[in-house]
């Protein structure tokens, strides 16, 4: 069970979570969706999950032999049983206006994407026994129904960071962070903040969430593009003629964005919001649910 600071606030998040069943109710599809193509972590210790049988080696404990299995033949067998340890995994979702952005109304914003995969890897994470909360929320994590609903509580009542990148808080050691965003500023500014967390012994992952429009440019003409971030406004006389040159820009930030978090020990997808859901959340559980020190899944999660 989930241990708030403060008991009334507790009580009036679990309210608003139980009148939000929406976004409730589509990140449990989700999460249930890709659980059912998730066939355990496959990593030897600590769990009652049974993974296999392999043969005794010299000085391994006689504890762990499994007789019965022994029994059925000459050599001596011992059973491993499947990783099932808790960690504790923090969420956060870039809350800039730039998230607002929907190049056309049968998308959603890339802030509306953000919010149900954030809610549908909690789902899925608590569903495997880990504890998640919101990065700075002042919550610590927990697990069980009520940490889902107080996750979405904070999600509909808005009180997620409202910056374009995480503030740096105090974790513990070996912990987890998802990232869901933009990532689209300077590049130096990205790597500080991560650096931040890296220092401390933080391990985390970056998912970087697009609109299709954001990608290919495909506007034509007289265009006058609105900074959202008070950035200015930008006018272009024929937008087709900087397409090319845009489309190099990002590819290049992109490949920026791989390379620090590469250095960094960190994973990064990509997820563009005219994709399913489920493809981001099945590339994103399996990379957290690699060993440490492995080489993750990385590149462009629902990338055409």
């Amino acid at each position: 069970m989930i241990t708030p600071q403060r008991p009334e606030l507790y009580h009036r998040a679990e309210e608003l979570a139980s009148s939000l069943p929406p976004l409730l109710v589509a990140a449990d599809r989700v999460a249930t969706t890709v659980s059912q193509g998730v066939h355990g972590r496959r990593r030897v210790g600590q769990g009652e999950v049974f993974w296999q049988f392999r043969r005794y080696q010299p000085g391994e404990s006689i504890k762990h032999i499994d007789w019965r299995q022994s029994a059925k033949s000459q050599p001596l067998y011992v059973r491993e049983n499947e990783w099932v340890a808790a960690q504790s995994v923090w969420l956060w979702r870039d809350g800039s206006p730039s998230m607002d952005y929907e190049s056309v109304q049968t998308l959603p914003k890339k802030r509306e994407r953000a919010d149900l995969l954030m809610l549908a890897l909690a789902s899925l994470l608590i569903r495997g026994g880990e504890r998640v909360t919101a990065l700075g929320s002042g919550l610590r994590p927990a697990s069980g129904r009520a940490a889902l609903n107080c996750l979405a509580a904070i999600i509909a009542e808005d009180r997620l960071s409202r910056s374009s990148l995480p503030v740096l808080e105090p974790l513990p050691r070996h912990c987890r962070v998802v990232l869901f965003g933009d990532f689209l500023s300077p590049l130096p500014v990205i790597k500080a903040a991560i650096d931040g967390f890296v220092g401390a012994g933080v391990r985390g992952h970056l998912l970087q969430i697009t609109d299709p429009a954001e990608e290919a440019l495909p506007f034509a003409g007289r265009i006058l593009f609105e900074g959202m971030e008070a950035d200015g406004d930008v006018l272009f006389g024929r937008v087709e003629s900087v397409r090319s040159d845009y489309r190099d820009t990002l590819a290049a930030h992109r490949r920026g964005l791989d390379a620090l978090t590469q250095a960094a020990g960190w994973t990064y997808g990509v997820h563009h919001t005219d994709r399913p859901p489920q493809e981001a959340l099945l590339s994103l559980y399996v990379t957290l649910s690699m060993p440490i020190g492995a080489t993750g899944v990385r590149g462009h999660a629902g990338r055409r």
